[in-house]
């Protein structure tokens, strides 16, 4: 057998592994509370691997052991950035946000969670919200069939089409059939797929490189600067990177596996759990570049063609074919747990707070269930079609959506969760505010070239409703008592 076959013999079988957890999955879903949310019944373990790999995606695989192997350590800041980030995340949101979205009418989505929370403005409020998330997560899924296509077309030499469709088929299939159960346990098993993987590549291939000491000492001979975090820094290009972090407070596609563990006293074990992996996996990638760095000065006959291939070039080199191609698998399920996270997210937004709230609040769970897989193919289609002309100005709009949501929504879950005073129209103000100032900062090259855009609109999004909602706040009896019993359904749960 040829070392592509072996490869292709590894990609068929985690295909097939994952369209099989999506039947399980069916099994386990009857009706619109399982299939958007899992029945609030998801373990530490699955949450935690379920929400790091719906946020990390391809990148954590290929875009920054690219950059390390590129420009070094410098890079790492995004990393050590989004490591805060998401602790704070766990810390902060997820035990609030759990407990009041069940206490407040067992809100099912972020948008129903805003209705349901505030009062007031809540229509518009959560058809707002549920149209940013549904046009920006169909432009995200789009940014992810597109890395499927290229994956497969760099990886096998395959139509770019082709490779497009079948990474989009076996998601949509999973995802449709079933629905947050299907998601969270393939990213569960994608997520123990990459954390391997990148654990693997760096702790083996230091040995062909002759060890710490010589590895290292290659780095130097090469550009002693990769090894620095601050060599080639600027204080404002420190500040940008860090401030990724701030983005996981206003992301639904993670914050919404917060809602759906089985109760706030698994929050710390999964805390423990979502961190150390992605710290993990964060060093895991950084180690395969550097060792990268070092291979290659080590062997000048052997080229690399592209740097954010240099983990699967690495693999390749390191291991026997059939884990080469599993290695090759990780990196597709990077891709695929992204695109399935960010699917069913926004189904829910268009079946639950758009259909749901504005057209027909009276159809049958079994209805809204069929519309929610019809939403799935829907929204798939029209990400199929702006992802087929392939085009990289949509893998740019990762960072610019990235911003969006976590300057619109990022302040106001917070609002939302600790502060009482919180209006709905100091809400639906900041939100705007937020989505706004990023659109237009992150569009003028010299601000977002200055300053991630996501730093003025998160700040900007959060005085307008501290503001707005001083001005507007009248007392309001039921959001007293619900805030009250969520902080009292955290306290018995622990």
């Amino acid at each position: 057998m040829s070392d592509i076959t072996f490869q292709l013999a590894a990609i068929i079988l985690y295909l097939v592994a994952m369209v099989l957890i999506g039947f399980y999955a069916y099994r386990k879903t009857s009706n619109l509370n399982d299939y958007m949310l899992g029945g609030r019944d998801l373990g530490p373990a699955v949450s935690a691997l379920s929400a790091g790999a719906a946020d990390m995606s391809q990148w954590l695989l290929m875009g920054l052991p690219g950059a390390i192997y590129i420009s070094g350590l410098v890079e790492g800041w995004i990393a050590i950035g989004l490591t805060i980030g998401a602790w704070l995340n766990w810390k902060l949101v997820a035990p609030r946000l759990r407990a009041y979205t069940q206490v407040s009418n067992n809100s099912i989505t972020i948008p129903s969670f805003f209705d349901n929370r505030f009062k007031e403005n809540t229509k518009i409020l959560r058809i707002v919200s549920g149209l940013i998330i549904l046009v920006y997560f169909t432009f995200y899924v789009s940014s992810g069939m597109v890395a499927g296509g290229v994956f497969f077309q760099s990886s096998f030499g395959y139509n770019y089409h082709v490779g497009l469709l079948i990474v989009a088929a076996v998601v949509i299939a999973y995802t449709m059939i079933g629905g947050f159960l299907a998601v969270s346990y393939t990213d569960f098993v994608q997520g123990t797929m990459m954390f391997l993987a990148l654990i693997m590549v760096p702790v083996v291939g230091v040995f062909l490189t002759g060890g710490i000491g010589e590895t290292v000492d290659t780095i130097r001979s090469v550009d002693p600067n990769l090894l620095s975090f601050f060599a080639t820094a600027t204080a404002t290009g420190i500040i940008s990177s860090i401030a990724w972090g701030l983005g996981y407070f206003g992301q639904p596609h993670i914050i919404v596996r917060f809602m759906a563990i089985k109760s706030t006293k698994e929050i710390k074990s999964a805390r423990r759990i979502g961190i150390s992996w992605m710290i993990l996996s964060l060093v895991g990638a950084a180690l395969t570049a550097l060792v990268g760095v070092a291979y290659f000065q080590q062997n000048p006959t052997v080229t690399l063609s592209d740097p954010e291939a240099i983990f699967i070039a690495m693999g390749q080199i390191i291991f026997h074919p059939f884990i080469a191609g599993l290695m090759l698998a990780a990196v597709l399920a990077a891709i695929m747990s992204t695109i399935s996270s960010q699917l069913i997210v926004t189904s829910s937004a268009l079946v639950e707070d758009i259909y749901k709230a504005v057209i027909n609040t009276n159809a049958s769970d079994q209805q809204y269930v069929r519309l929610g897989r019809i939403a799935v193919v829907a929204v798939s289609l029209v990400a199929g079609v702006f992802a087929w002309q392939q085009n990289d100005t949509i893998l740019g709009l990762v960072s610019f959506a990235w911003a969006g949501f976590g300057a619109s929504f990022g302040p106001l879950v917070l609002l939302s969760l600790y502060w009482r005073k919180t209006t709905g129209t100091g809400a639906l103000w900041g939100m705007i505010v937020g989505a706004v100032t990023v659109f237009i900062w992150g569009n003028i090259e010299a601000l977002s070239g200055f300053l991630y855009e996501i730093v003025p609109g998160f700040i900007l999004s959060l005085i307008v409703t501290v503001v707005v909602s001083l001005v507007t706040y009248k007392p309001n009896a039921e959001i007293e008592e619900e805030f009250n019993n969520a902080l009292e359904l955290i306290e018995q749960e622990r």
